[in-house]
């Protein structure tokens, strides 16, 4: 029988219960397969009285030196969260030679660079492949397959919890606050959905992903976000028969040789590959000159999901020589941020208008003003309660923004414009 690998925990939810589980049912197929022999804990928790199915109540303690501390602990997993008091339990970790598995999107997109010089300093390993992708292989992809790729543009559905809520305000006609009361009561949503709802946690996951497929370090405050908790049911609606599904991306691009990560709620034709992504799934859609496009589809949360791709992670560690490529994952290619406002993009806006002569004119000429033309206008209803709606072509977001402020002001508009991204061409692409 190989030595044990015993493996302390910072951490045990959801996906620390599914990864003990994982280790403890699939031992002996690990075992065979890899060689090491894996035992969890001790294991740092807030509370120990709480159930936790599977789990031996004698591993759990609230001390992290228990963890930090045990010299028979060879390898640490954060599971915990947060930024404090978890960076320094990391940090104190990496420094004592010890690799550490972690999914903490929000760590590693303020902090990433700065644990991984550390990792690197103490000669371990510091990986986070379900950081980024829940299930989905993502950074395996761009460090190995397409390491000598250059990726070109990134685009993500990467937070499950919006992508299962706009599935069904477009599918079964819910508006977003019954649709965000289904996925809490389904499980896909928590019962503080803000950062998810609002974007910060694809802003977090574009950032790291974007740090890694152009070798940038991008960190989260430099990815502007916005979310869908301030989308409206007839916008879904409407985009549904525009031929557009909307869904929350985060697209990471070169723009003029600098590196463009945004999140935002957009119309993506029915053609397109993300369009067909639905309820709780991820993907990301990598352009590169040299593979094409490559998709990657998968659960982007769940216990056992996200533990699946921390047992990977674990694995590999233990099947490669300390001083990997990861070290380098989040390395400065010298690339800059590009400006807000740089991203060129198409728009969808809705006007509520008053049916005036000369309405549409003065707001196609608000739009010209900004070097923005329209493609496609469709007008509904009849006096006060007229609607515009168009289709632009592609144009500078900061000019768009500009835009706006002209027609808010136009005295015929009766509230502010809504105004959303259009990705794609409709062919599927």
């Amino acid at each position: 029988m190989s030595a044990p690998v015993r493996i302390g925990l910072l951490g045990c939810g959801t996906v620390g219960q599914a990864f003990v589980q994982a280790i403890t049912e699939g031992g002996p197929t690990i075992e065979r397969a890899s060689g090491h022999r894996l035992e969890a804990g001790p294991i740092l928790v807030r509370d120990p009285t709480r159930p936790r199915p599977g789990v031996d109540p004698a591993l759990l303690t609230t001390d992290p030196e228990d963890v930090l501390a045990d010299p028979e602990v060879g390898m640490v997993v954060e599971l915990m969260g947060g930024v404090d008091p978890t960076s320094g339990f990391v940090r104190r970790a990496l420094e004592s030679g010890r690799p550490v598995v972690t999914a903490n999107k929000q760590l590693l997109s303020r902090e990433g660079d700065a644990l991984l010089e550390l990792a690197a300093t103490a000669g371990t390993e510091l990986r986070f492949e379900a950081a980024a992708g829940g299930a989905i292989p993502v950074i395996k992809v761009l460090r190995e397959s397409l390491l000598a790729a250059e990726i070109d543009r990134l685009t993500g559905i990467v937070n499950g919890t919006t992508n299962f809520v706009l599935t069904r305000m477009r599918r079964a006609g819910l508006d977003y606050e019954a649709a965000l009361a289904l996925a809490q009561e389904l499980g896909y949503a928590e019962a503080d959905p803000t950062e998810d709802v609002g974007g910060a946690d694809a802003a977090a996951k574009i950032a790291i992903l974007s740090s890694i497929a152009f070798h940038t370090r991008v960190r989260f405050g430099d990815v502007p976000f916005e979310g869908i908790d301030g989308l409206h049911a007839e916008d879904v609606e409407i985009a549904d028969g525009l031929g557009f599904a909307v869904k929350l991306l985060g697209v990471a691009e070169l723009v003029d040789g600098a590196v463009s990560a945004r999140v935002f709620p957009a119309l993506v034709p029915h053609g397109h590959r993300l369009a067909s992504v639905e309820g709780a799934d991820n993907a990301v859609l990598l352009e590169s000159p040299g593979a094409g496009e490559i998709m990657l589809v998968g659960p982007g949360a769940g216990g056992s999901e996200t533990a699946s791709a921390v047992l990977a992670d674990v694995l590999s560690i233990l099947g490669t020589q300390r001083g990997s490529f990861l070290h380098n994952a989040l390395a400065d290619a010298g690339r800059p941020i590009a400006p807000p406002g740089a991203l060129r993009s198409a728009f969808y806006m809705r006007l509520s208008v008053r049916d005036r002569p000369g309405v549409l004119a003065r707001v196609a000429s608000a739009l010209a003003d900004g070097e923005l033309s329209i493609e496609t206008v469709l007008q509904q209803g009849q006096g006060d309660a007229a609607r515009l709606v168009m289709i632009l072509h592609e144009g500078r977001e900061e000019r768009m923004r500009a835009a706006v402020e002209r027609i808010s002001g136009l005295e015929d508009v009766r509230e502010p414009p809504v105004v959303l991204h259009v990705i794609g061409n409709g062919d599927g692409r």
